[in-house]
């Protein structure tokens, strides 16, 4: 059994999903993030960047203790290993789906959440960084649209390349994109969300998420705000103590 540490976000489906494509047993237990259970010292003791999601594994290959996980991409790869799929085992394969892993990591999820923060959460509007993060936005759908040009999935064969990279298109509207401009992405798009796989690790949590948006008409309440937002060295340095 894995335990999955989990809050519904995209970095939280690129697990629940790989979790259910690769048929892995697992037990969710909740971090809520807009209350800071991300600061509790049980979490930090698996995931010390006080961040969501990861992973406990009871039973990891080879036997032995269990082994925790954190960063999305360093719980994909894990599990892919573990499971023996959607990781190519030749050098060419794997490498080629392992840099558009790391470009999901490195590029595209921080700089589409630059563009959350200052169109939907920032407090005041700063046009600079808005347009600059649109720009850049946009940019990422253009290099993702023209790799799939010619491929069903993004390095051919349904990878985790593919599961970390959807779960950033679905909030498509709130990063000022239209998917129509982006045909191949549309149409990758589409076909991810009939895989009975990415439609089971995507319910994972969908009542909270239609709790949160009923509570908040769609937004995040103050004290959430200030919980993701605030940190600092001394938020980690107090967590500690």
């Amino acid at each position: 059994m894995i335990d999955l540490y989990y809050w519904p976000t995209p970095n939280g489906w690129k697990v629940s999903i790989a979790l259910e494509e690769m048929k892995l047993p697992y037990d969710v237990k909740y971090v809520n993030i807009g209350r800071g259970e991300q600061f509790e010292p049980e979490f930090l003791a698996i995931s010390p960047n006080n961040r969501m999601p990861a992973i406990v594994d009871h039973d990891p290959p080879g036997g032995g203790e269990p082994i925790s996980v954190f960063e999305s991409g360093a719980i994909l790869i894990y599990l892919a290993e573990k499971s023996g799929q959607f990781l190519p085992a030749d050098v060419r394969g794997r490498a080629h789906v392992l840099e558009w892993l790391m470009w999901q990591m490195g590029g595209f999820g921080p700089m589409l959440g630059q563009n959350h923060h200052f169109n939907i959460y920032a407090p005041e509007k700063v046009p600079y960084a808005i347009d600059r993060y649109v720009k850049e936005t946009s940019r990422l759908y253009g290099v993702l649209d023209k790799q799939l040009a010619e491929r069903e999935w993004i390095c051919g064969d349904y990878s985790i390349a593919d599961m970390a990279c959807w779960g950033w298109v679905v909030p498509h509207d709130r990063q000022g994109i239209d998917l129509d401009q982006f045909e191949n992405v549309r149409r990758w798009y589409d076909a991810m969300k009939e895989r009975p796989g990415v439609q089971r690790g995507f319910s994972v949590g969908l009542e909270i998420r239609r709790a949160m948006s009923q509570s908040q008409q769609g937004g995040m309440d103050e004290e959430a705000k200030k919980v993701l937002f605030g940190q600092s060295a001394d938020t980690v340095r107090k967590a500690d103590g």
